[in-house]
């Protein structure tokens, strides 16, 4: 079992930056990834940032590429996601998540595939006003 805790959630106007944090525990396999996904009122949940856990491989939707950035801190356990001139489209409930033995080195799965990771947070809120 992997245990998360997000923080960082809130309200911000449009423009303005938030990060992120998901505390994990310590978990025994080989690979992790490790993402953040995003769902909006009405919406699907939607992978917005990814990273393996034991390499240098990053992926980000169009949606977010260039202005957030996912990143792990392994003496922490904490996966961050730094979120810059954020927009009201950003408004949504943000899920840290952790797959394990799995390397994701394909960004369609690791973005796309929600099933491949076993491990969710509580989620927190963040809203964007315009």
């Amino acid at each position: 079992q992997v245990q998360l805790v997000e923080s960082g959630g809130g309200s911000v106007q449009s423009g303005g930056s938030l990060t992120l944090s998901c505390k994990w525990s310590t978990y025994d396999a080989a690979s992790a990834c490790m993402a953040w996904f995003r769902q909006a009122p009405g919406k699907g949940r939607e992978g917005v940032a990814a990273l393996y856990a034991d390499g240098d491989a990053t992926y980000y939707s169009d949606s977010v590429k260039g202005r957030f950035a996912v990143s792990n801190d392994k003496s922490k356990r904490t996966l961050s996601l730094q979120m810059n001139t954020l927009g009201p489209e950003d408004t949504a409930m943000y899920y840290c998540a952790v797959g394990l033995q799995w390397r994701c080195l394909d960004q369609t799965e690791a973005l796309g595939d929600a099933a491949k990771y076993r491990f969710w947070g509580q989620g927190t809120q963040v809203t964007v006003s315009s």
